[in-house]
């Protein structure tokens, strides 16, 4: 597989700027591999295609307001810091991205807030555009927690060009968002409503939790021509023993197991036997999945609308077939779909 095999025109109108107005209202395109039948439907119908048995994997990860405006040191010169994971708790140490990376150099000031009060100083280079920082604070851990979050805001993807608004802090986290680490959410799960999951608990769908912490490895480019050559960014991953066995005893029932989401399909599938059930799990992946990848866990798969040359395209084109997916994609294009995080969803089943 080759990377110039993932371009399809995307007109940018199409891309989403801001989500349905309600969760589970967004448009739902339905593509049977079986038959290669497509159907256009609205995104809570997706009850219609789940029983008793069935299950659904979320990821429960919880995104952070990770994205910081700073200001340096003499020059005062603007400094975008995008917070990635911490490092150390008692020394505030923080993995971070620096945009522009060309002025900031080790030793560098930078201040955050009106009144300049939260202070930290770059005290190694990572990558190109990777530093890591240590945050000047006297305080508890909390309180300092609470002092870098209140500076921070909803990490949009760059491509969502606009500024980030208010309603954003509570759409770009799902209802059942848990445990913080992410910096980008898991975006198939922001169609579900509180209401949608009342009802396909009433009809006896299981509901699994495992969690992937997104980085923006999920959003970096592709720069070779040759997929195998190319290496995703490490992500954090935890598999209960709980969410395991629901997973498990679903397959094992030859139930429908449905991974909502790239970020579930990876996790599930760095954790499998070679028996394909799920294995508790805690730890990291680095996993990159496309054409002609073998799944072993599950059957059903919701995404929304990726965008060209991504690894999250490449994903959804492995499980539900390169040339079926890209049919859809191209439908999605006419039938004007909207692209993107915001954007609308798929069930591939």
């Amino acid at each position: 597989m080759r990377l110039s095999k993932f371009k399809y025109n995307l007109p940018e109108d199409l891309i989403a700027l801001h989500p349905a107005n309600n969760r589970d209202e967004s448009r739902l395109m339905v593509v049977d591999r079986a038959t290669g039948k497509i159907e256009h439907r609205v995104f809570k119908d997706l009850i219609e295609y789940f029983e008793n048995d069935d299950v659904l994997v979320f990821n429960d990860t919880k995104v952070f307001p990770a994205r910081l405006y700073g200001k340096k040191e003499k020059t005062g010169a603007e400094i975008e810091v995008f917070l990635l994971r911490e490092l150390n708790q008692e020394q505030r140490l923080w993995d971070v991205l620096v945009d522009p990376a060309r002025k900031i150099r080790i030793g560098n000031k930078l201040y955050f807030g009106d009144d300049e009060s939260l202070v930290a100083e770059v005290i190694d280079n990572t990558t190109s555009r990777g530093r890591t920082l240590r945050f000047l604070f006297d305080g508890p851990h909390e309180e300092f927690k609470d002092t870098l979050y209140g500076l921070g805001e909803t990490p949009l993807p760059k491509f969502i060009k606009r500024k980030v608004e208010k309603e954003d802090s509570e759409r770009y986290q799902t209802i059942f968002a848990k445990r913080e680490g992410a910096v980008a959410a898991p975006t198939a799960g922001l169609h579900f409503s509180r209401e949608l999951l009342k009802r396909l608990e009433i009809v006896g769908t299981n509901f699994s939790y495992i969690t992937l912490h997104v980085g923006l490895g999920s959003f970096r480019s592709v720069d070779v021509e040759d997929l195998t050559k190319h290496k995703m960014d490490s992500e954090e991953i935890h598999i209960s023993e709980e969410a395991a066995d629901i997973i498990n005893k679903g397959k094992d029932r030859k139930k429908r197991v449905c991974a909502v989401g790239t970020t579930v399909m990876r996790t599930l599938e760095t954790s499998v036997s070679t028996y394909g059930h799920v294995k508790p799990f805690d730890g990291w992946t680095n996993k990159f999945i496309f054409p002609n990848y073998e799944f072993q866990v599950a059957n059903c798969m919701v995404s929304n609308f990726h965008l060209p040359y991504s690894t999250l395209l490449m994903m959804v084109s492995a499980f539900g077939g390169y040339d079926l997916v890209m049919k859809a994609y191209n439908t999605a294009v006419k039938e004007k779909y909207r692209f993107g995080t915001y954007g609308d969803a798929m069930l591939i089943i």
